[in-house]
């Protein structure tokens, strides 16, 4: 003999398990850490600011010759 199966379990358990792969896709394509957002921040700024101070100053040339 057969097994009874309840239609409505097993489709609210088929869709639970659709959004968890949908889940787990957006949390590996979109979710980052506010930890590793903030590391990124931080070398953003640390870069920029090597950049800066690596940076040579022009005399601006007015266009007078005296």
């Amino acid at each position: 003999m057969s097994n009874v199966i309840n239609f409505r379990l097993a489709r609210k358990a088929r869709d639970r398990a659709d959004k968890a792969q949908a889940a787990g896709s957006n949390r590996a394509k979109f979710g980052r850490t506010k930890a590793q957002k903030l590391a990124d921040e931080k070398e953003e700024c640390r870069k920029a600011s090597l950049l800066d101070g690596a940076r040579l100053e022009r005399k601006e040339e007015s266009g007078d010759d005296s």
